[in-house]
């Protein structure tokens, strides 16, 4: 079981434009050989923060488009936000707050021996580092650059706890890197 951080940034490291527009995304070719199908099939359960979930019911109808369905997942969904969130029928969507650690024994169990994927943002994502519960950093790498917006992964690591482990070109606008992330003091946590 693995904690995945999966997202498409820019060379200059940024998820979206400060409006969390994803223009650049969409402009680019599509990705040749592209991962998604093998991570979905091993996730258990998501978890989002509330710009990413929002920006999926605003554009549900270009979801629909692409997946077929208006929320094109399966597994069930943690989404942290002090907001008040309008909930989609059907779907298993959870809205919490706080600490990822009071929920990660939550998450992990929802997940059932899968994978847990960080779908956005990257505030989220390096709460989860923060906390010693992040494994893996899977990035879709696209040639677009934006010069300021929401940045990939806003925290400090220069304790050597990040490592490539691999980089894949997947045609003219994207290279996948995979970064492990050493996980240290995350034991306490693991067994609450």
């Amino acid at each position: 079981m693995k904690t995945q951080y999966y997202t498409a940034t820019t060379l200059d490291g940024f998820l979206a434009t400060p409006d969390d527009s994803l223009e650049w995304l969409f402009a680019l070719p599509k990705p040749e050989g592209n991962t998604y199908a093998d991570l979905i099939a091993n996730i258990g359960a998501l978890v989002m923060g509330s710009a990413t979930y929002e920006w999926v019911l605003a554009h549900s109808g270009e979801v629909e488009a692409e997946t077929g369905s208006s929320w094109p997942y399966q597994q069930p969904t943690f989404v942290f936000s002090t907001r008040e969130q309008k909930l989609i029928p059907g779907a298993d969507i959870r809205i919490v707050q706080g600490d990822v650690r009071q929920h990660f024994p939550d998450i992990k169990s929802a997940a059932s021996n899968k994978n847990i994927w960080i779908v956005g943002g990257g505030d989220l994502a390096g709460q989860f580092y923060d906390a010693h519960l992040l494994d893996e950093l899977i990035l879709h790498v696209g040639a677009a650059t934006l010069g300021t917006g929401k940045p990939l992964f806003p925290r400090l690591s220069q304790r050597g706890t990040l490592h490539i482990t691999s980089v894949h070109h997947h045609g003219p606008g994207f290279a996948e890197i995979r970064v492990e992330v050493k996980r240290e003091g995350a034991e306490e946590w693991e067994s609450k």
